[in-house]
């Protein structure tokens, strides 16, 4: 895709941080609403996006989804798209995104599916119903593929179907063969309209290099430990940089308001996390307000990340800012789907879009455009303590 012209446009669920809405915004979408109800990341999408010019015409929503009010929803789409009083909606948005909640399906939890009252698959598709997109992307847990929830989501792809829609694929895509320094398996869902389905094509496992931890942090870490004045400092950042140099990270997790806290997840996982040289037992301060070095720097176990080193291995941009304190910023960047894996499955969109528009105009098939993966390293919503096999190197 060689254009930087944001020809398709698109709405997001649960948009958490950012993750997913930077990553479809690499693609060229142009969004023209972020909904989320967590207070702290709607200042964080509102600290990123507003004011912001190749963001222009994005909307913060802070809002419940089950209260939300779909006809003045579909009003404020109406007019950002331009479209008259007496125009038909139509298909006139191109994509709604976004990751809906994962307890329900957890490993970690009672994996209770439609049971669970934190389940908005239902509340997802009355708007895919009601906005009619073309395409339609959903990102959760992997546990939602599992056996015991098949029926479950064949009820899914049933109602997709009675509303128009092929999938196109629901599959497993994992974060570290799309050049995001972490194991984060996450099981994704896209369905289009039949026009634009056939000429969907994806690549599970893309050609590009597995980043290692060492690679993702080398200079902040590095700068972490040339701002403190301790004769340890370079033995200590050697120590780090060999063990963090063997693997990619285990998965990070954010936890939840009820449950977790601002550490790198259940002992699985900062087991994981010390053999590559960092201490899993909480959250570095930022360096400019770090008040206890031997706790942040020196634990016996390695360095603590900061808030923003978590960001960088989950392939948030350097640019990206998060609000609220320590540990809601840092349950923002644990909870975020990796921006990178967002980017390749909305390349894989437009290029369908692309296709589909192209044969309307013209009448008669075209050859389906192949897009080339332009994933920068340096990457929601929603994962848990779970899927934790995210928990272990591999």
């Amino acid at each position: 895709m060689t254009s930087t012209e944001r020809k398709f446009t698109s709405v997001e669920i649960c948009a958490g941080a950012g993750g997913q809405a930077v990553g479809l915004h690499n693609a060229l979408f142009k969004h023209l609403a972020l909904i989320e109800v967590d207070s702290n990341a709607c200042d964080t999408l509102r600290e990123n996006v507003e004011g912001k010019a190749d963001w222009e015409g994005c909307e913060v929503i802070e809002a419940d989804l089950i209260q939300l009010d779909l006809d003045a929803l579909k009003e404020q789409l109406r007019e950002k798209l331009g479209l008259g009083d007496d125009a038909e909606f139509g298909e006139s948005l191109d994509l709604l995104a976004g990751g809906v909640p994962c307890p329900p399906f957890s490993v970690a939890g009672k994996q209770l599916g439609q049971d669970d009252e934190r389940d908005l698959f239902p509340t997802m598709l009355k708007m895919v119903d009601s906005l009619n997109p073309k395409a339609v992307m959903i990102e959760n847990v992997r546990g939602l593929l599992d056996r015991k929830f098949e029926s479950y989501r064949d009820e899914i792809e049933k109602d997709l179907k009675e509303m128009g829609y092929e999938k196109c694929f629901w599959d497993v895509l994992e974060a570290k063969d799309f050049g995001v320094p972490q194991l984060r398996p996450r099981a994704i869902l896209v369905a289009m309209k039949p026009q634009y389905a056939k000429h969907f094509k994806w690549t599970k496992k893309p050609n590009v290099p597995v980043r290692k931890v060492a690679e993702a942090l080398e200079d902040s870490m590095r700068e972490r430990f040339d701002a403190v004045s301790d004769p340890r400092a370079h033995d200590a950042y050697k120590r780090w940089h060999d063990r963090a140099s063997m693997d990619v990270a285990p998965t990070i997790v954010g936890g939840s308001k009820k449950h977790g806290g601002a550490d790198l997840g259940p002992t699985r996982a900062k087991n994981a996390w010390k053999d590559l040289g960092v201490c899993g037992l909480g959250v570095a301060n930022d360096p400019d307000k770090m008040v206890d070095k031997e706790r942040d720097l020196f634990a016996s176990a390695g360095p603590k990340l900061t808030v923003r080193q978590a960001a960088k291995i989950q392939g948030f941009p350097d640019f990206w800012k998060f609000c609220g304190g320590k540990t809601a910023a840092y349950r923002q960047v644990g909870n975020a789907f990796p921006p990178p894996v967002a980017q390749a499955v909305g390349e894989w969109i437009v290029a369908a879009l692309e296709a589909g528009a192209g044969e309307n105009a013209s009448g008669q098939g075209l050859e389906p455009i192949v897009v080339t993966q332009s994933i920068s390293p340096g990457a929601q919503p929603g994962d848990c303590l779970s899927d934790l096999e995210g928990a272990s190197v591999g």
